[in-house]
């Protein structure tokens, strides 16, 4: 008999190794080397043995395609971060931390998808039907058309789906369910691929849509090899804090739509419900006039949102200041108060520094820096900012204001919830078509920026 030989497969990255290591040399990690058996290698069929025709290029403008209609999820912000509907035969994957309501989601959206006339199966590997029939009583969810199979067992379930031909298939989760013809532990990254690569059959060949719960590490990616995020159409993420009831679905990958988009949702005891205007909930908790307190329009791919971002700027107690931000980029904070201390003036390098942005939302944008130099501005000199006044614009590294996209939008948007006045780049073309409630005011640098805003202050 041939001798089995195995190798030691790191579970982070994918990386391969012949004997075991503590820590990988491809990624770094440690004591993530699992030892799995070597598959057998078998020879790949050729046109010869095969007799099968090899299939010759076409040309682009004679391939001929049926654009397949979206179908309606009944939640509006899932069908915004999904670019307006589920299509038919995708694969979709969504990550979130424990707890963070992922299976309420697509259990909510099982019960959506059977009431617009689909045949949905629910996949379960982490929980019986009888759990599952608790949560869906609580969630008021059911109907003919919704089969609920607690199975981990991939040949099992390609079986199954092949039997009751579903349109939909829900998959909770990937790192439950488990090949049998692979000898490697459940959850390692030889099953991951294999089983990711039978559900991507499944949706390619018999146009199935198929959504798939992933979990996430501590680092908060999800859990596996990068592979499977390249594999799928869609990556959603399920965000928000467990001690607050709002949730953010935000998708960083999609190809039948844009990226960047997010939707919200508050959690419940019945579930989750939406929330179609998140600018009320970020702002309903602000204090007016209050200093270091600054307003944004931020752009979450296609929609505007207003955003209420907050400074604590403190004398330092040691030889560093202190740099501490939550929802918002530490570099990007630094940079910014190394321009207004360069080119304002205004002496930072003795004061701790504490930036957040508020509602839990994470902003990444450049859009965000005006803002972010005016709530600085506004806690270092304790002067409060108008609480009917917002920002938009971009901070260059020699203090000018730039640019941004889709100010029209941000502008009506900030009309739209009661503010007065709005600060933007002057470089900015401003459509006047529409005559808006606001009075928008140019600025060209931050030094002009302040000057406007705290003309009337001392």
């Amino acid at each position: 008999m041939a001798k089995v030989k195995s190798r030691y497969v790191c579970q982070n990255c994918g990386y391969i190794s012949p004997r075991m290591l503590g820590r990988c040399p491809n990624c770094g990690a440690w004591n993530q080397l699992v030892e799995e058996l070597e598959p057998v290698k078998t020879k790949l069929p050729t046109s010869t043995t095969t007799n099968k025709p090899i299939k010759r290029p076409q040309k682009l403008a004679n391939i001929t395609f049926n654009e397949e209609k979206r179908v309606q999820t009944g939640l509006q912000e899932l069908d915004r971060v999904l670019g307006g509907g589920v299509v038919p035969g995708s694969l979709v994957l969504i990550g979130g931390d424990p707890g963070i309501g992922k299976s309420t989601l697509l259990l909510q959206v099982s019960g959506q998808l059977e009431k617009t006339g689909g045949k949905v199966l629910y996949v379960s590997g982490e929980e019986s039907a009888s759990q599952i029939k608790l949560r869906a009583n609580r969630l008021h969810v059911g109907g003919d058309n919704l089969y609920i199979y607690p199975e981990t067992d991939m040949q099992a379930i390609t079986q199954t789906v092949a039997d009751q031909e579903p349109d939909y298939l829900i998959i909770d989760s990937v790192q439950t369910m488990n090949v049998p013809d692979l000898s490697s532990a459940i959850g390692s990254v030889a099953q991951i691929r294999a089983v990711t690569t039978q559900l991507m059959t499944i949706a390619k060949q018999q146009g199935v849509s198929v959504f798939v719960v992933g979990h996430v590490t501590k680092g908060g990616a999800i859990a596996g090899p990068k592979i499977l995020e390249h594999m799928v159409d869609t990556v959603l993420y399920f965000e928000g804090d467990l001690h607050h009831n709002y949730r953010i679905l935000r998708s960083v990958k999609n190809r039948f739509g844009s990226t960047n988009e997010i939707g919200m949702f508050a959690m419940h005891n019945e579930g989750l419900t939406q929330v179609s205007n998140p600018s009320e909930i970020f702002l309903e908790e602000r204090l007016a006039n209050a200093t270091g307190s600054a307003v944004v329009v931020s752009m979450e791919g296609t929609r505007p949102i207003l955003v209420e971002l907050q400074s604590l700027i403190t004398p330092t107690l040691y030889g560093t200041a202190k740099r501490t931000t939550t929802g918002l980029d530490h570099n990007r904070v630094s940079v910014i108060m190394a321009v207004l201390e360069k080119r304002a003036n205004i002496l930072l390098q003795n004061q701790d520094a504490y930036l957040k942005a508020t509602g839990g939302v994470r902003l990444d944008e450049p859009a965000i820096d005006l803002a972010m130099a005016m709530a600085i501005v506004s806690s270092y000199k304790n002067l409060g900012l108008a609480s009917d006044e917002c920002f938009v614009g971009e901070m260059g590294l020699t203090g000018e204001i730039r640019r941004v996209n889709l100010i029209d939008q941000r502008i009506k948007e900030a009309a739209k919830l009661g503010f007065k006045k709005i600060y933007v780049p002057a470089n900015n073309e401003i459509s006047h078509d529409e005559v808006q409630d606001i009075k928008i005011v140019g600025v060209r640098t931050i030094n002009e920026a302040i000057k406007k805003v705290f003309k009337n202050q001392h």
